[in-house]
């Protein structure tokens, strides 16, 4: 088998493994087709565009899209209500799938862990149509199960309506990321664990460390790489909340609080034709992503000598 040398020019290196390349050359045509060529439609940022007028012959705004956008008060409410909804999601829903996969790992019961995998598992191949359609049957003040139990252990009144409210609105959408998120989330983690040599569990179990000593001074720290990595890409994602789950959760009463980026940027640039606006967002959302991912990675490559690049 051939070997190739750091120090190997690009061109021998290239063809010492061009079959390598060429199996990797479909996954690299469909990537450009699909997520770089489509870039060039960015330029609508910075213009007034219109369809009959395409990209080249409609009028060049320069940053006016971008002045127009930071004082508009619905879009400053969009990126409130997007950050405040991520950091929920992230402090409550990332430490969820952590959690989790160590309680599966501790499960002595081989069966009983495969039920409980394949439960948790299942909500994630659900859509978020279906999913909404169900809080609000499981909700409904007259009708609803949790709702009648929420009501007889007095937690709510017998006449709120949880979907409709927008003091239970970011609660509503924390849980049910989570529930649908946590088991698919978890299986990264569980093959994480998969790694650890079981010799340092036996050696643990010698030196007389109980299950919660093993977990926090073996299984964690082998899950440490895999937790930073996750949660810089986690910090990147700030500005991008779930779509789906944000249009289908909001009605007349939650429409103010369910008014993220990605549904105000559908909104304006779809629903009101005003493309070259809605690009804007789009394009801000990317930046701000980016910013903090670079730096999130940059932090953890000081502080853990951990990072993604």
């Amino acid at each position: 088998m051939n070997r190739v040398s750091p120090k190997s020019s690009l061109s021998k290196r290239l063809w010492l493994q061009r079959y390598l390349m060429l199996l990797t050359l479909p996954a690299v045509l469909w990537m450009m087709m699909f997520n770089y060529v489509p870039m060039y439609g960015v330029i609508i940022a910075f213009q007034e565009y219109t369809p009959f007028q395409g990209f080249i012959r409609s009028p060049w705004l320069g940053l006016g899209n971008f002045r127009e956008l930071f004082a508009d008060p619905t879009f400053r409410q969009s990126l409130t209500n997007t950050f405040t909804i991520s950091v929920a999601k992230l402090a409550f829903g990332f430490p969820a799938p952590i959690i989790l996969s160590l309680l599966l790992n501790e499960l002595v019961f081989k069966r009983f862990k495969r039920i409980v995998q394949s439960l948790t598992y299942l909500p994630y191949f659900v859509s978020w149509v279906l999913v909404v359609g169900f809080m609000y049957t499981l909700l409904d003040p007259e009708t609803g199960v949790i709702s009648k139990l929420l009501v007889k252990l007095h937690l709510i009144g017998s006449d709120v309506m949880l979907m409709g409210s927008a003091h239970s609105f970011l609660t509503l959408v924390v849980v049910t990321e989570i529930w649908k998120n946590v088991g698919w989330n978890s299986i990264i983690y569980l093959a994480a664990i998969a790694g650890i040599d079981p010799q340092l569990y036996e050696a643990a179990v010698v030196d007389g460390a109980n299950r919660f000593q093993r977990v926090w001074h073996i299984t964690l720290p082998a899950l440490k790489p895999t937790i930073i990595i996750l949660l810089i890409l986690s910090i990147g994602g700030l500005v991008n909340s779930n779509f789906d789950q944000m249009f289908l959760m909001q009605n007349s009463m939650t429409q103010d609080a369910a008014n993220v980026l990605a549904v105000y940027s559908y909104k304006t640039g779809l629903v009101s034709g005003r493309f070259s606006y809605g690009t804007a967002i789009g394009l801000f959302q990317s930046l701000v992503a980016f910013v903090l991912m670079y730096i999130a990675n940059y932090s953890s490559r000081k502080l853990t000598k951990e990072s993604l690049f």
